[in-house]
């Protein structure tokens, strides 16, 4: 079934079992993209995905297929991001000073290691750039989706995802001759 066929059910029977099957499907790439905002905070970003998807089911009604399913469930996830990030002192931080970033050299030793070298470069990201690259990037939206999730214009969501890559290529440079095994 198409997500769409999914929220006709949901609307027009509520059906727990159709909604439970969009939570299936979204779940893993909700909870990841939560995970990289909050930087690594496992179980905010749970606590959040969890908000996510009860406020999707109360307001399933508002979605008008204008856009992606994901899409508009991105959007609420950002959204609750954006609520915790203005109460939270840890992640309002929107970037570590440049200087600490440059002096964190990666290690050549594995590909697990640039695993995590990456994950860490993300967190040192302002959020903005961090967002734009994990909703573009590692969850395949379109620079237009990504604007509608994140509440700004396109042109900001291409800057942020041009200036992060930047600096996760200046901050992984350490990684360029890397050849795989």
């Amino acid at each position: 079934m198409t997500d769409a066929d999914l929220i006709v059910r949901v609307l027009s029977r509520e059906d727990q079992h159709a909604f439970a099957e969009l939570v299936r499907r979204y779940q893993s790439p909700v909870r990841a993209f939560l995970a990289r905002m909050t930087r690594g905070d496992t179980h905010l970003a749970d606590d959040l995905a969890q908000e996510t998807f009860v406020k999707a089911w109360r307001k399933l009604h508002t979605y008008r297929g204008g856009a992606r399913f994901s899409t508009w469930l991105f959007g609420i996830a950002a959204n609750e991001f954006r609520s915790v990030a203005r109460q939270r002192k840890d992640l309002a931080l929107d970037e570590i000073e440049e200087s600490q970033a440059e002096a964190a050299q990666p290690a050549r030793e594995s590909v697990s290691q640039l695993r995590l070298d990456l994950t860490e470069s993300l967190k040192r990201l302002h959020s903005s750039e961090r967002a734009a690259i994990v909703l573009c990037c590692q969850n395949g939206l379109t620079h237009e989706e990504a604007a509608q999730v994140l509440e700004c214009p396109l042109g900001t969501v291409k800057t942020n995802v041009l200036r992060g890559k930047e600096k996760l290529k200046r901050w992984l440079s350490g990684y360029q001759d890397y050849e795989r095994a």
